[in-house]
């Protein structure tokens, strides 16, 4: 009986003692989950990021995310200026990104915290840091160029086979406009990627902060402002995909999207892309920190998380813009890595510029004279 007892208390202790391990155990696990999760705001660039980025990151890190859409850097820049944007990263151009850094709306991003920085392209970023003024503003997500995208057939049936499509003249001059105005004409919603390129097409640098040149600009875009579809920034990827519109100034990755778009439906588009012969600007988006963000931490985690070689790949094969990632493309898909359109050659880059920072002087000008242009007067 006595043996019984002893038997029965060392089952109960035993019995208890898994159940605390398995209480202590849950504890910890608990402990871990919220040490990874929380939450993660983000507001980004329409039609720029894969698919799954979002959805694999949550189930790797347990944040949860929060993922808006803007389409130009000024919609962006109003809503950081106003303050308490609410938003823990976004991505702004390398000149906005300076502005708005003149004006306290961001804060340093710490890099020991994103081991994968590693994988950046060093010269892509030491661009894009020189253009910011600062090596801890962020790090590059995409960059490219602004070009023209045009239907290939729906031009050659209305300027036939001599069709400028190479220069920014297939649609900045008139008498090319009028003749496209039947199948449809769009200009991006981006008065900073804009007037630049017209004042390289008009003969100026398109570094020129004269506001002589500006206007001078200004009146070209007027010219053609009669036979335009629309000024918008992310309309132009499904109209010319479809075969909405036939020629449009785009950003490269977009016009990209949309011909992968037309080639993918079947619908008999063909889009193509050029970098005009007269030149263009290059640009770099830049993922940062806005002052105010409520989770820095998870902000430098997702940061970390697009460095790696395979998500920054996955996100360029799905949005044809070339990666600030230098290793990631291993796993870029060749044709986008040798389209010069995405890559350019190095012959093309020498008619490549970059925008300087403008004073509050100048982008006055600039906000004048694209809002004279815009409102058709």
């Amino acid at each position: 009986m006595a043996r019984s007892n002893l038997f029965l208390l060392i089952g109960v202790i035993a019995a208890v003692f898994v159940i605390f391990l398995n209480f202590d155990s849950s504890n910890i696990q608990k402990s871990e989950v919220s040490e990874t999760g929380g939450e993660l705001k983000i507001y980004n660039w329409s039609d720029y990021i894969a698919e799954d980025t979002i959805s694999n990151f949550e189930a790797e890190t347990g944040i949860k995310v929060t993922y808006d859409m803007y389409d130009s850097n000024e919609v962006l820049e109003a809503k950081i200026l106003a303050g308490s944007s609410g938003y823990d990263l976004v991505v702004p151009t390398a000149d906005f990104l300076a502005r708005g850094r003149e004006a306290s709306a961001y804060q340093d991003m710490d890099l020991s915290k994103i081991p994968n920085a590693k994988n950046q392209n060093p010269e892509i970023q030491e661009q894009a840091d020189t253009m910011v003024g600062s090596d801890s503003a962020g790090l590059v997500y995409m960059w490219g160029s602004t070009g023209i995208a045009y239907n290939e057939d729906m031009v050659a049936e209305r300027l036939g086979p001599d069709a400028p499509t190479d220069s920014w003249s297939l649609i900045l001059d008139p008498k090319n406009a009028a003749k496209l105005q039947d199948c449809g004409i769009a200009i991006l919603d981006a008065p900073t990627d804009v007037l630049p390129n017209v004042m390289t097409y008009l003969g100026f640098e398109g570094t020129s902060m004269e506001e002589a040149h500006f206007e001078a600009a200004g009146g070209a875009l007027s010219a053609i402002r009669p036979y335009l579809r629309y000024i918008n920034s992310s309309q132009s990827i499904n109209d010319i995909a479809n075969g909405d519109i036939c020629a449009a100034i785009m950003w490269s990755g977009d016009a990209f999207q949309a011909a992968y778009r037309a080639e993918d439906a079947e619908n008999g588009h063909v889009i193509d892309y050029y970098i005009p012969n007269e030149g263009t600007n290059l640009w770099f988006d830049v993922m940062a920190i806005p002052t105010g963000a409520k989770n820095v931490d998870n902000a430098h985690k997702f940061v970390d998380y697009m460095m790696r070689a395979d998500v920054a790949a996955e996100n360029v094969n799905y949005v044809w813009y070339a990666s600030g990632n230098k290793a990631a493309e291993e796993g870029i898909d060749p044709e986008i890595l040798s389209h010069p359109g995405i890559y350019p050659t190095e012959k093309a880059k020498e008619k490549l510029f970059v925008t300087p920072v403008y004073d509050s002087k100048t982008d006055r000008i600039v906000t004048r004279v694209w809002n004279r242009f815009s409102a058709g007067n």
